[in-house]
């Protein structure tokens, strides 16, 4: 089955996926973090995905999603939408593979995202207050002819994230419970599916902020839902989930054992828990996992768990906030 006529998500696929990217992305570790342990009489281990040259983990699907284009795709042109990482994933790949890219942002994304943005040769056009309106501008640009990279909601997005699940069954094979911060659910989807594939009984929780938390609302509602985006320290966990949502939303919603939201006091603190303990500077949405933990919304005791450290593209006015 070719990945374009995928319509459902698939072990074998994600395994190619692993493969087809190995040239663009490395193996991040998984560190145990000896102070989290020694509170918890636990095995608290944390998924440095912040490592990657792009400084998340949406490398993994872009780098999936378009190293599987047709020539005449690539020709035409990529466009995306984004809160900033996945953006700065596309516009790296896209300069590595020789392919034009056009990012489509809202002027809430943050100077550090925009300068990544910059350095990769990226087209950026900013467009409103919300990744919704960054949305709508960037399905203009498909209409008139580009390739669209949707940030979340794509089968080879998701099968790239995905990945990180294999690296950690790898790694921790007898893991008892996982921590994942969720925005459009890309992330959420590709792990859990691999865990629950092999594992059904490990627990996965995911994790957002408190303010404009879409993906945890929309599964209240039982439906995808809209909600005005507010100022965060999680920034990149902002955006919504799409009316017409394909993958993310029933895959989120089958997987998920529990979902757990954060303040923003929590994200800070977790922030500095990074940068004291593990000298890590870390953005608040890769804070929220670290936060569910040292907040005690999540029940770590005498477990093996592992906790996704997603980014670090966080602006130094944030820093000094922080600090």
């Amino acid at each position: 089955m070719e990945l374009h006529d995928q319509t459902s998500l698939s072990l074998q696929h994600i395994l190619q996926a692993q493969h087809r990217i190995k040239p663009f992305v490395q193996q991040t570790p998984l560190i145990s973090s000896g102070k989290l342990n020694n509170i918890y009489e636990g095995s608290i281990y944390l998924k440095l995905e912040n490592l990657h040259e792009t400084g998340a983990f949406k490398l993994r699907g872009a780098a999936n999603k378009l190293l599987s284009l047709t020539t005449t795709e690539k020709l035409n042109g990529v466009t995306t939408f984004s809160t900033g990482n996945h953006g700065v994933a596309v516009a790296y790949m896209a300069q590595k593979l020789g392919i034009e890219a056009t990012i489509c942002i809202s002027n809430r994304v943050p100077d550090a995202k925009v300068k990544r943005l910059e350095a990769y040769g990226a087209n950026i056009v900013k467009v409103g207050e919300s990744q919704d309106d960054a949305a709508k501008h960037c399905y203009r640009l498909q209409k008139e002819g580009k390739t669209l990279i949707e940030p979340f909601d794509d089968l080879a997005i998701i099968e790239g994230q995905g990945t990180i699940g294999l690296e950690i069954l790898n790694d921790l094979p007898d893991i008892d419970l996982i921590i994942i911060p969720v925005s459009g659910g890309g992330l959420f989807a590709g792990i859990a599916y691999v865990l629950k594939t092999y594992h059904k009984n490990i627990k996965v929780v995911g994790v957002s902020m408190e303010r404009s938390a879409v993906m945890y609302e929309s599964i209240r509602a039982n439906k995808p839902i809209i909600l005005k985006e507010h100022d965060t320290l999680a920034d990149s966990l902002l955006g919504g989930i799409g009316q017409h949502n394909r993958y993310t939303f029933s895959a989120v919603k089958k997987y998920i054992d529990e979902f757990v939201l954060v303040s923003e006091d929590e994200i800070k603190e977790a922030m500095n828990y990074m940068l004291e303990e593990h000298k890590q500077l870390i953005e608040g949405a890769a804070a929220t996992s670290i936060a569910a933990i040292l907040s005690e919304k999540v029940h770590v005791q005498h477990k093996k768990v592992a906790a996704i450290i997603t980014g670090n593209n966080v602006n130094l006015s944030v820093l000094r906030t922080i600090l």
